[in-house]
């Protein structure tokens, strides 16, 4: 089959579109957290005040508490999903600006103060775009518009991340790169400002009691929906274990050192999961929903064999590159199909909230099983058999999959039916 029929679905305008929006939804989280840290840290500030500034990030968990008000209400300009992107982009160009007309050590509780306002407008931005892309692509677009997202969203973390940390260090210092990252916001502004607005136009919740309760009705009526909320949490919990302690494996078990682990860990890594979330979009074109899940969900299990190979095997750079590579092209796939799946799940009168409430379940496996049992299982088990166990961690979720594929491909269409 000819690579331009995979490729195609890329050229259309509301995927298109997914690239800047995808940057704008990105640009503003390192500069709250890891380049906020760096600045602090420049500035010679305690590691007791660095490690308070992490609390300022609350808001990217919390977010579900506030999307029904975000499904509830309309702004004044460009409709339900683009008037509050762009709202929150134009509060977070100014926020971010502002965070550079202060300094960790002569205004420390301001600034952090600022950075506050400025992730709970992030994280709202979020709400507004994972419910806009839900509600404005086509059910053959999901996975090509996941994929272009998660794109965008990891160059504005290079950018906001990377080129911040050279800027301030090199050339404009701290304050200017702030302020400059501010004005990059602007990229989100123009590019919300222009954006299609979804084809089907559908009536918000008409109370915001109906936007908390209705979605979660909506949701539990749906046959199934206990064993898919299930599925959500196990689905990449191998993939989540895996990663949970890469660099810390590959400079303390296999004896490289950090440089060569950012080189290649981070640099390759990022390039490969972008590789692989747009390599997941083009064969989602073609394969169906489950088929995508079964398909990257088996390479991401897969591949973490990987890590068992560099753990029984002697030291060299061409087996980290290799298994680095393949792990996250495959973790890539598998993030775009997944993606995919929470849109189809959410309804459109409902979805910033439902989209919410799903992405913050997802986070639950990597937040509270694999991040603090990690660590353990190294500990009881070595390094090698750790990662074979992550392979045996991600089959239930696989197996779940299996039994729900018919489910699952019904619930895809009655959804789809409802947009």
């Amino acid at each position: 089959m000819p690579f331009a029929t995979y490729t195609a679905v890329f050229t259309q305008r509301r995927v298109a579109f997914m690239l800047l929006l995808g940057f704008s939804s990105g640009l503003p989280l390192a500069l709250t957290t890891g380049t906020l840290q760096a600045w602090a840290t420049v500035d010679g500030l305690d590691i007791k005040t660095i490690g308070f500034l992490t609390l300022v990030g609350s808001a990217y968990t919390l977010k579900f508490l506030w999307a029904p008000f975000m499904d509830r209400f309309v702004p004044p300009l460009l409709g339900r999903r683009r008037g509050w992107m762009l709202l929150t982009q134009l509060l977070l160009a100014i926020g971010i600006a502002m965070m550079g007309t202060q300094s960790p050590k002569n205004a420390i509780f301001a600034l952090a103060m600022i950075a506050v306002v400025v992730a709970f407008c992030s994280a709202s931005q979020d709400i507004a775009f994972d419910a806009y892309r839900t509600d404005v692509l086509r059910k053959e677009e999901r996975g090509a518009g996941a994929a272009v997202s998660v794109l965008g969203y990891r160059l504005a973390m290079l950018v906001s991340g990377g080129l911040a940390l050279v800027l301030a260090d090199s050339f404009l210092g701290w304050q200017a790169t702030y302020v400059l990252m501010g004005a990059l916001m602007g990229i989100g502004v123009i590019a919300t400002w222009f954006a299609p607005e979804p084809e089907v136009l559908v009536q918000p919740p008409r109370t915001l009691d109906e936007a908390v309760i209705g979605p979660l009705k909506d949701f539990f009526s749906r046959d199934g929906a206990i064993l898919v909320l299930v599925l959500i949490v196990l689905y990449k919990l191998g993939d989540a274990f895996a990663g949970s302690l890469t660099t810390a494996f590959l400079i303390r078990g296999v004896g490289f050192s950090a440089t060569e682990v950012g080189a290649i860990n981070k640099i390759l890594g990022l390039v490969a999961t972008i590789v692989g979330a747009l390599a997941g979009g083009a064969l989602m074109t073609r394969l169906s929903l489950y088929g995508a899940l079964m398909l990257f969900g088996l390479l991401q299990a897969v591949t973490n064999l990987g890590f068992w190979f560099l753990a029984v095997t002697p030291k060299a750079y061409w087996t980290m590159a290799s298994v680095v590579g393949l792990e996250n092209l495959c973790g890539g796939m598998g993030t775009a199909a997944f993606v995919a799946f929470l849109m189809t799940l959410c309804r459109v009168r409902y979805s910033a909230t439902q989209f919410a409430l799903l992405s913050a379940l997802a986070a639950v496996g990597r937040t509270y099983l694999a991040g603090p049992l990690s660590g353990t299982m190294v500990e009881s088990f070595g390094w090698g058999n750790f990662f074979i166990v992550t392979v045996f961690i991600a089959l239930p979720g696989l197996v779940l999959l299996w039994w729900q594929r018919a489910g699952i491909e019904a619930l895809s269409a009655e959804v789809d039916a409802a947009h």
